[in-house]
Order: structure tokens, then sequence, then C-alpha cells
């Protein structure tokens, strides 16, 4: 083995461009595409579009743009603005642009892509939620997605203050009630927000800008992210937390996470019992975090005191619901970023980017994976596999609150360095460690800029291996720096989350976690065991799943020597229930367990 060769991305600052251009209109540009030939002879294709004197790209603008953004599409394009068109309208008029611009209310479905019958070559989504457009079909087809996530950044804050102030003095009802003939002064006392404890929940962008407005209001104000940066926290006074902590400890909470798997109905009956009774909520992010049903059960038990929402999980939601009708709940409906400053940010951010991306640069708010030549993707598909579940798999063994910031990624190949591109498998591990507590698509794209946003350093490290190139890797190894562990075997002999795969007969393979070696397949999720080496472990774990109707696809035990110490890695189909988990670890030999979802 010689020694490794290693690099630190950087993110690129000149956009890549391929120009092709042609006075003819029916000439339209090309698919999205990337190709990867060997060695210097790379290159980047995003978009050809079509300019010349007689003709201009035509983009469609489904709902309402500000003025602002709509002038400067104007200076590129044909822009044809056509409001409220039903599905069938927008589909016969799709194939005769280039780019289409939505805001939430118009679907973009699998038919909108075909329509265009392959012209279609950017959506624009003005805002930063992209649910109604079909990210699949849109890479399928070549189309690159764009967003529009900053502008509506102090808005939303601003209103998420606003809740908070409102709902604190009882503004709403108060209103209601003066406005009904009534007069009951002592029915609205409020409280006081000065020296009250705010825990912001996700501290992003509009979390942030809801600290620095609440630090003003003189609250003492917590933060619980796993991926926020501490000096950003301590410049404005802000103290990052764990999770339970924040629960425990808020007098108020506000919530500006994204709606994910981990997420979703974040606060519910567990989470709200262990909150300080009186507590008191403010929502402006997604109507999924919260469980509303248990929200109405801790409203009526007293645990929660009041709260203040922007955001449902259906919207509207029916008029009849209890959650709406509380009396110590206060409602808007989804006003957050609806301001005209806002509105008008928002087409500006939206126009440049979709300009951008018709101009052939490399949109740094591009959603989705552009197509990869087939030839490259058929040879790396198991890896680009391996790469991200190794990602999700390593930041899910990080403690809550410890962050991640150094990722360490390692491969062993024989073949050259030159001849082994690595970019689009460092886009998936960024992929697997941000997408599970994140709204951001992370792709080839956008990996590198999504990593240096959230001040999160990876570097790589190859290493040669003598022997047949025929495979392009053998192992990937993917280390976690400077980070706490809820499972300590998988801390490394350095102190680092570790762990390794590789790819057999095409499928995916953990085969390393911390310094013991195990060997099951990265399918469905896993459960990891410390265990005493002894006999009858896997039989008694395997009972406990079987009774609770988890089917296990694979078993594997690594161990330092017989009778010490072992690892047992569970690959299961289905998750089981807190129940089956506390059974498991209630084993005596079983020293450490922890659930891993893929």
């Amino acid at each position: 083995m010689s020694a490794a060769a290693s690099s630190t991305i950087s993110v690129a600052t000149n956009p890549l461009k391929s120009l092709s251009l042609s006075s003819s209109r029916s000439s339209l540009p090309s698919a999205s595409s990337i190709s990867f030939p060997s060695r210097n002879q790379r290159r980047l294709i995003l978009i050809s579009c079509t300019t010349g004197d007689a003709s201009k790209p035509t983009i469609l603008v489904a709902e309402k743009l500000g003025d602002a953004g709509v002038k400067l599409l104007e200076d590129f394009a044909n822009v044809d603005c056509s409001y409220n068109m039903t599905p069938e309208e927008l589909n016969t008029k799709i194939s005769l642009c280039d780019a289409l611009i939505v805001r939430s209310g118009t679907k973009v479905g699998r038919e909108v892509f075909e329509s265009s019958r392959g012209r279609l070559k950017v959506v624009g989504r003005a805002g930063v939620g992209i649910d109604n457009v079909d990210l699949r079909a849109a890479t399928e087809f070549g189309c690159l997605v764009v967003n529009a996530p900053t502008a509506n950044t102090i808005a939303a804050a601003e209103h998420g203050i606003a809740l908070l102030a409102a709902m604190a003095r009882n503004v709403a009802q108060a209103d209601a009630s003066v406005k009904a003939g009534e007069w009951k002064r002592n029915k609205y006392v409020g409280v006081s927000l000065v020296g009250k404890t705010l825990a912001v929940l996700g501290f992003g962008k509009v979390g942030t800008e809801v600290a620095r407005r609440a630090k003003g209001l003189g609250m003492r104000v917590i933060a619980h992210d796993p991926y926020a940066p501490a000096d950003r926290a301590h410049a404005i006074g802000v103290e990052l937390v764990g999770f339970g902590e924040a629960l425990a400890t808020a007098d108020f909470i506000s919530l500006h996470m994204p709606l994910t798997p981990a997420t979703s109905k974040i606060l519910n009956d567990e989470t709200f019992a262990k909150m300080k009774k009186g507590v008191r909520i403010v929502n402006v992010a997604r109507g999924g975090v919260i469980d509303e049903d248990a929200l109405v059960r801790a409203l009526d038990a007293g645990i929660v005191a009041q709260a203040a929402l922007d955001v449902f999980t259906k919207e509207p939601p029916a008029k009849d619901s209890p959650l709406v009708q509380h009396e110590r709940v206060t409602v808007t409906p989804h006003l957050g970023a609806s301001t005209m400053e806002a509105q008008e940010g928002v087409a500006i951010e939206i126009a440049e980017a979709v300009v951008g991306a018709l101009n052939g640069e490399l949109a740094a708010t591009a959603v989705n994976a552009p197509m990869v030549s087939a030839e490259v993707l058929t040879e790396l598909k198991p890896y680009v596999i391996l790469a991200e579940k190794l990602g999700r798999l390593a930041v899910q063994l990080v403690a809550g609150g410890s962050g991640v910031k150094n990722v360490k990624v390692s491969y062993t190949s024989s073949r050259a360095t030159d001849d082994l591109d690595t970019r689009l498998l460092r886009a998936m591990i960024t992929k697997g460690i941000i997408e599970p507590i994140s709204d951001v698509y992370v792709n080839l794209v956008n990996a590198d800029f999504t990593a240096k946003q959230r001040g999160l350093r990876l570097s790589e490290e190859r290493v040669h291996l003598d022997g047949s190139p025929e495979n392009p890797l053998e192992t990937i190894t993917v280390k976690l720096g400077n980070v706490e562990s809820k499972f300590a075997s998988s801390l490394s002999e350095s102190g680092e989350v570790k762990v390794e795969g590789k790819v057999k007969d095409g499928v995916p393979h953990l085969t390393k976690v911390g310094s013991f070696e195990v060997d099951v397949t990265l399918e469905g999720s896993i459960i990891l065991c410390r265990q005493v080496d002894q006999p009858g472990m896997i039989g008694t774990v395997g009972s406990i799943l079987g009774e609770s109707n988890v089917n296990v696809n694979f078993m594997s035990v690594g161990r330092i020597a017989p009778r010490k110490q072992a690892i047992m890695a569970i690959g299961v189909d289905d998750q089981p229930s807190k129940e089956t988990l506390e059974k498991i670890g209630e084993i005596p030999a079983v020293e450490e367990f922890v659930f891993l979802k893929l």
C-alpha cells in the first residue's frame, strides 16, 4: 500500500458554463448533463441556452410574482405571465417554454415534464419549500430546479416575534373580546418577556434572526441545532444546548426546523411531558413538526399555557379544528413570508436564479441532481448508495448537541488517483450527513456550497492498493471528528466516530464500526449492540425481535476476542417499537445499543 493522497474540498467561485449559441429559435437547449471523461478531459454541462438577436428563451410565470422580478426576467427573455391555469392548460403551454416559475399553488408533476417534450430546462420555485415539484421527474427529464431560500428570512423572523408578543399579551383574544362589546381587563392579563428563557429549535437563518430580536426584548435565548456554528451563536449571546435541556428549561419555545422524517411530530405527547409546565410555543416553520392532537391535550392539561401558530399539518385547517378553536391558541393563515418587501425579495432572488441557470451558470440554490452519464452512473451506483448511507449512519451516531464540523473520508482503490473521480461520492456523503436534519436537498450541484454554508469541513484521502483496478473502490471510510457519540463503541482509537463499508456483489455492506469488524447489508435499518461475548445472544435478541414481528434480514457479530466484548449488527426491515428496543437494552449482557435508520 502506498502513501495516501489527501485533499480538502473548496467551492468554485467562477460558474462553469457550456456555450451553445444559435440564432434559430428551433434549436432548443440541450438536456442538463454531467459527463466524466477520463483524466483531464472533464466537463460540466448544466444548461445550453439559445441566444441571439432574433430569439430569446421563453419563461412562463404561473403565479403572481413581484414587479421587480418580472422586470428582471423581461430584460433577458420573453415572459408569459399566465395565472390560475388548470393543469391541462399548463401542460399545453409548457411545450413552448424554456423555464417555469411557480409558488406553492401550482403542482409541477411528471405530466408537466412529459408535456414539455424536452424543452423545459429550469423550474423556479419562488420560496423555500418544493413539495409541489416532482424532483425525480425533473432530474429524469434533465430539468434543473432552483428555489429562493433566503429572501423570506426577515419576514418570517418578524412574524415569529409578532406572534410571541401577541401570545404573551393575549392580543388576539382581547381584540375579539372588545369587538364583541366586552371589557374584561382582568381576563387577559399576560406575561412579560423580559428575563424569560426562549428556546429556539432550529438555529438556521430564521432562527438566528428570531434570537437576535428576542435578545433585544431582554430574553435569555438558548438554541438547539446539531449544525449551528458555535461562533455564530456566541456572537449574539446564544447558548447551544441539547434537545432535552431546551425542552426542560424553556419558558417559550420557537420552532424553526424543517419538516423531515426526523422532525415529523417531534413535539408530541412524550416531548410535551418533558417541558416546563406553563410553556408557550410559537411555530412559524412547518405544521407537521407538531403533533396537533397532542398539543391540544397538552393545552387542556395545562402543560402548555398558550400556542401561536402560523402553519398547520393540513392547510387550510378544518374550520372546526379543536386546535384552531382553542381559546388559548393564536392562529394566522401562513403569513410568515407575507410582507411587501419579502415578496419583492423572493421575486428578485428566483428571477436571478432562473436567468443564471438559463445562462449556464452553476446555481447555488439548485435542489435536484443533474443528469450523470450512464457509463459513470452504472459503475458508481452501488458506491453512491454506500456513500450516502455511511453518511447517514455516522451522523446518527453523534450525540445531540455536539454538532458535526469535521469529516474525513478515506477511499481505498487500486485505480490511479486521476482515474477516480470522487465528487459524486463526496456529494452523497454530504447528503447523508446533512439531509436527515435539514430541508436542504444535497446533490452534486450544491454539495460543496451547502457544506461550506454550514461550516462543515470535509477532507478526502485516497489510499492506493496493489491489485486489479477492475472495481473503482475497495472501501469507503467516514470519520466525524470532535464529536460526542451516543454509541461509544463507534469511536476509533483516535476518538472519532468511524464507519466503514464496501460493495459486495453490487450490494453496499457496513464492514466496520469504530474498531469492531462487522458485516451487514445496508438495507432497511440497523440495530447496533455492544455486548459481552457469550453463547445465546443472537438467539435472545432474535427472539425479542421475532416476538414483535420485526423481520431480521441480516446479522453479524464482530468481537475483540472470545468471551470479551463484541458488536452485534442486526439489519431489520421494520422499525422496532420503543418497547421492543427497551427489551433489548434490558438484556444483562447488552452494555449499549442504538437504532439507526437508513
